[in-house]
């Protein structure tokens, strides 16, 4: 069954397929233990882990993220490109990880919601854990939301 990203039915279909693989979870750091959001496009999500495991995720606004450690803001094109990468490769080939595209914004893509630098660090302790929550989309048969 084919999924729109973004949507939550794709994030719940991607929490399902990380979840099940334990391959997936080289996580860098081990366990991790955050709550984020995503902002896509005009969407917000929100996404906790729990060690070793996404407990939840689901659709949100952005009120419902004034809890979470952090929240990750790129143009749905950029998620898109990140996405559609993973659905070639497998995985986010090195200038298309979260880590790099990062990189490339002035301010990063990672920001608290409360300014706390402390949380909002979080991103960077298990960027590698959401890296391979996003690379199990390659597992996921998706297509993506027509830009109007």
């Amino acid at each position: 069954m084919m999924v729109v990203f973004p949507s939550e039915e794709w994030f719940q279909e991607v929490r399902q397929a990380y979840n099940s693989d334990q391959g997936l979870h080289s996580g860098g750091g081990g366990a991790c233990d955050t709550t984020a959001g995503f902002k896509v496009g005009e969407y917000w999500y929100f996404i906790e882990f729990e060690g070793l495991e996404c407990g939840q995720v689901r659709q949100c606004t952005e009120q419902d993220l004034e809890a979470t450690d952090f929240i990750l803001e790129m143009p749905l094109e950029t998620w898109q490109a990140m996405l559609m990468d993973v659905q070639a490769n497998g995985k986010a080939s090195s200038n298309l990880t979260l880590n790099s595209i990062d990189l490339e914004f002035e301010d990063g893509i990672a920001r608290s919601p409360i300014d706390d630098q402390y949380r909002q660090d979080l991103f960077y302790r298990y960027n590698q854990n959401f890296q391979d929550f996003f690379d199990a989309s390659s597992l996921v048969e998706t297509t993506f939301e027509s830009q109007a």
